[in-house]
C-alpha cells in the first residue's frame, strides 16, 4: 500500500515558551492532519512561523518589541510564505520512502497537480540528495535520490497519485481547521491573521474563525 502525507520538517523547541509545543525529534517530519494533539499543532505553528522569522527589510514594517508579536511578525507580513516540508510518499510493501527535498516546500504542494497534468520532470532538491518525480505514460516513478544510479524508487499509476493527492488535500484542510481552533485558544488576539497566513501556506481557503476567537 502506498500512502501520501503532507509533512512539516520539524525541530526540537529548545526553550520556546510562547505557547505549549510537543517534544519532537529534531529534523524529523511531522505529518499534518486533523488528528494532531494541541501541543503538536503548537509545534507545527511554531515551525511554520519560524520559517518566516526573518528581520524586516525596507519593504516591511519594523519588528515589534513584544516577544509574541515579534515571533509572528514574518508570518503575518511576508507576501511569499515558506514552510519546510512537502508531501511524503511511502510504499509500505517495500519500505521505500520518498521524502520532500530542499527546493519544494509545503507551500508548493500543488506542483504535484501540475506535474500530473503536464508530465514534465519535477525535482525537489539538489546534490547530495535529489528526489525526482517522472511520468511515463500512465505510470509515475518517484526516485528517492537521482544522484544515485541504484536509488530506491516508488512506482504508481497516475490515477493512484491523483487519489493520493486528494487525500493529502483533505489532511491539509483538516489540519487548517484544527489550527484555526488552536489559534482561537492560544492566540486569541491574532487568531484571524494567523489562520489566514496558515491558509496561504497550505494554499487552501481559510476556515471560519471559531466563536471563541
Amino acid at each position: 500500500m502506498i500512502v501520501m502525507q503532507p509533512v512539516l520538517e520539524i525541530y526540537a523547541p529548545d526553550g520556546f515558551d510562547l505557547w505549549p509545543v510537543a517534544e519532537v525529534e529534531s529534523f524529523g517530519f511531522l505529518p499534518l492532519s486533523g488528528e494532531l494533539s494541541p501541543a503538536e499543532v503548537g509545534a507545527a505553528v511554531m515551525r511554520i512561523a519560524s520559517c518566516s522569522d526573518i528581520d524586516p527589510d525596507g519593504d516591511r514594517p519594523p519588528r515589534p518589541a513584544d516577544a509574541l508579536d515579534s515571533f509572528l511578525h514574518g508570518l503575518l507580513t511576508f507576501d511569499a510564505l515558506f514552510a519546510a516540508g512537502g508531501l511524503r510518499v511511502t510504499d509500505n510493501s517495500t519500505g521505500v520512502t520518498f521524502l520532500p527535498g530542499c527546493c519544494d516546500g509545503l507551500e508548493d504542494w500543488r506542483d504535484w497537480h501540475q506535474f500530473i497534468d503536464q508530465g514534465s520532470l519535477l525535482g525537489f532538491g539538489h546534490d547530495p540528495v535529489s528526489p525526482v518525480a517522472e511520468r511515463f505514460g500512465d505510470t509515475v516513478r518517484l526516485t528517492v535520490n537521482a544522484e544515485q544510479s541504484d536509488s530506491p524508487v516508488i512506482e504508481l499509476s497516475v490515477a493512484e497519485l491523483r487519489n493520493l493527492l486528494a487525500g493529502a488535500e483533505r489532511d491539509l484542510a483538516d489540519f487548517l481547521a484544527l489550527a484555526a481552533d488552536w489559534a482561537s485558544r492560544h492566540l486569541p488576539g491574532q487568531c484571524a491573521p494567523v489562520t489566514a497566513a496558515l491558509a496561504r501556506v497550505v494554499d487552501l481557503p481559510a476556515p471560519a474563525i471559531p466563536p471563541e476567537a
